[in-house]
C-alpha cells in the first residue's frame, strides 16, 4: 500500500542528545521512519520515551546530534538560510499539548490566529486578513464573535480549537500534533479528533501524531510506531499492529488499554514488560522488517520467534 506513495517526511538514523561530557544524555537513538503524504503517522509511548522530543526536532525546536530529517526531500535539521527556515516554519506547524500554556493570554483570538499571517505576509489587506481569520474560526467550530475575546474566556476544548486554527491558517503540509487531546475532557476528545480528520480529508493534510494512549491512535492513525527509551521497537499499519503485536513491549501497552465492559475487564490479564528478558550481549539487535510494512527491533533469535508468530496467524 505505502510503497508507491509519496514520502513527505523521512527520518534517518536520528539521534537527539542533551548536555555534554559525563552529563550527556541520549534521549533518542537510531530512529528511522517515513511519513507518507496525506497519512496520519502516530508515535506512541509512555512519558519520557522521546516521542515529543522527535516531534519538536521535526519542527526545529530541538537540535539533533546525528542523522537526517528530510522534508520534501530536503534536509531540514542543521543550518538553514532564512528563506529555507521560513519555508519549513510555514509548511510544518505544531499543535501543542497544553492549550492553556501555548496561547498568549494577553492577545485576542483574532491576533493569535493572525500571527502567522503577519509574519509571512499571507494576506492582501486588512479586510482579507480578517476574512481569513473569521473563516478559520468558523471552520474549527467557534463563532465570529469569539475573535475579540481572550484565551481565559474559553474552555480547554475551545482553546485547543484556537490552537488548531492558528496552525491551519498557515495552510501547512505537515502538522505535528503533540498529544493534542490529553489535556481535554473525554467528552471533548472525540470532537477534536473528528475535527483533525475533517481537515485531513478536505485539505490533504499529513499528521505526525504524538500520543501515549493506543486506543486514541487506533481511531486516527494509518500507521503506528511504538517507542520506548528513545528507540522505536515496532512499526506497522494500525490494524496489523493491533491484531498481531510482536514486540513484548507493544503487547504490554495493548494489554493496558481499558475495556469498557466490566465483566471482560475483570478477566483481562495485564502483561508486564521486563527489558531484562532480552539477551543482546552477543546477538546484537536491529530494526528489521518481519513482513512487508511490519518492522520490529530484535536480534536473530527473536526474529525467528516473531516470524513463527506471524506465520501462525496467516
Amino acid at each position: 500500500m505505502a510503497n508507491n506513495r509519496e514520502v513527505l517526511l523521512s527520518i534517518k538514523d536520528l539521534e537527539i542528545a542533551f548536555g555534554e561530557g559525563k552529563k550527556r544524555f541520549v534521549a533518542v537513538q537510531d530512529v528511522n521512519f517515513d511519513i507518507y503524504k496525506g497519512e496520519t503517522f502516530s508515535l506512541v509511548g509512555e512519558s519520557g520515551s522521546g516521542k515529543t522530543t522527535i516531534g519538536r526536532a521535526v519542527n526545529g525546536l530541538n537540535p539533533t546530534s546525528k542523522g537526517d530529517i528530510l522534508f520534501e526531500g530536503k534536509k531540514i535539521n542543521g543550518k538553514l538560510n532564512k528563506k529555507e527556515q521560513a519555508d519549513v516554519i510555514r509548511k510544518i506547524q505544531m499543535i501543542f499539548q497544553d492549550p492553556s500554556a501555548s496561547l498568549n493570554e494577553r492577545a485576542t483570538v483574532e491576533y493569535i490566529v493572525s500571527e502567522g499571517l503577519y509574519n509571512f505576509h499571507l494576506f492582501k489587506n486588512e479586510e482579507d486578513r480578517l476574512k481569513q481569520v473569521e473563516e478559520m474560526i468558523t471552520e474549527v467550530g467557534l463563532l465570529p464573535e469569539h475573535m475579540y475575546r481572550y484565551p481565559h474566556e474559553f474552555s480547554g476544548g475551545q482553546r485547543q480549537r484556537i490552537g488548531i486554527a492558528r496552525a491551519l491558517i498557515m495552510q501547512p503540509e505537515l502538522i505535528v500534533a503533540d498529544e493534542p487531546i490529553s489535556a481535554l475532557d473525554v467528552s471533548i476528545r472525540a470532537q477534536v479528533l473528528n475535527l483533525l480528520k475533517k481537515f485531513q480529508r478536505e485539505n490533504g493534510l499529513t499528521y505526525l501524531f504524538v500520543a501515549h494512549d493506543l486506543s486514541v491512535v487506533r481511531f486516527i492513525s494509518d500507521r503506528i510506531a511504538v517507542i520506548r527509551s528513545g528507540r522505536i521497537l515496532e512499526l506497522a499499519e494500525t490494524e496489523e499492529l493491533f491484531r498481531h503485536p510482536l514486540h513484548p513491549y507493544t503487547k504490554a501497552l495493548l494489554s493496558a488499554v481499558p475495556i469498557p465492559d466490566p465483566l471482560l475487564a475483570k478477566r483481562k490479564k495485564l502483561t508486564v514488560y521486563d527489558p531484562a528478558m532480552h539477551h543482546y550481549e552477543t546477538d546484537k539487535p536491529e530494526f528489521k522488517e518481519v513482513i512487508p510494512g511490519h518492522f520490529v527491533y530484535g536480534n536473530a533469535a527473536e526474529f525467528e520467534q516473531y516470524r513463527q508468530e506471524v506465520e501462525a496467524t496467516l
